[in-house]
């Protein structure tokens, strides 16, 4: 049995769940249109190029959060789900899932994007561990503020580390699918790092490393043998 983990956005999913959702914000009339517009697309080609400021996207994408009741929150995720996010779910993601659930590997999505955003999409794809930024919440009510360690580059790592401890696990023979160099730091310590659809920085880094590189984006993933 080994720990298959993977990236979320533009890994499994053919988008990003996090821009998604702001983008879903502002045409639900939610946030002010234009300036979270440019805002949320300044942060996403941050991130692009590696030079997210991870704490002030968060000060900006947990924000909505702490601005409506948690009932309405889901309501509006329920919603997200059905029109948004099931488009961009991968026909050839769910099947690698399930090529390694079959083998009796230990399934688990790290994902920096936040667990609000992300808990439903790891259920809707059958995952039941998660990894992901957490929101603080006080009082049944979403604060704007993030609860310890954000799941981003580093803290991803940091974050593994942790579950790894308490569920009595560790990176024998494990596996990492990503897209993103800013998870390399990762990548770096598992036993078979794969660059999923990856960006220029990651697939030229898979090709020095001899990394296997597949896409997900067909009807079937890429052959790889696990």
């Amino acid at each position: 049995m080994s720990l298959a983990i993977f990236d979320l956005d533009n890994t499994l999913l053919g988008d990003d769940s996090d821009y998604l959702w702001g983008q879903f914000l502002v045409q639900q009339g939610l946030v002010d249109g234009g300036f979270y517009t440019r805002e949320n697309q300044r942060f996403y080609k941050d991130y692009q190029t590696g030079r997210l400021d991870i704490l002030e996207f968060l000060a900006f994408s947990l924000k909505p959060l702490s601005e409506h009741p948690r009932e309405k929150l889901n309501a509006l995720h329920r919603q997200f789900m059905q029109e948004i996010i099931a488009p961009v779910m991968l026909p050839a993601a769910r099947l690698l899932l399930e090529k390694h659930r079959v083998q009796g590997d230990i399934l688990l999505i790290i994902t920096a994007t936040n667990s609000f955003i992300t808990g439903p999409i790891a259920a809707a794809l059958g995952v039941e561990n998660l990894l992901a930024t957490e929101p603080e919440i006080v009082d049944d009510h979403y604060t704007g503020r993030v609860s310890g360690i954000p799941c981003f580059q580093t803290g991803k790592v940091e974050r593994l580390k942790t579950w790894l401890r308490h569920n009595q696990q560790n990176l024998a023979d494990s596996w990492f699918y990503s897209d993103s160099h800013n998870d390399l730091p990762l990548l770096e310590l598992v036993t078979h790092p794969v660059a999923v659809d990856p960006d220029e920085t990651l697939a030229d880094h898979a090709n020095a490393k001899g990394w296997p590189i597949i896409s997900l984006r067909g009807d079937i993933p890429a052959p790889i043998e696990i």
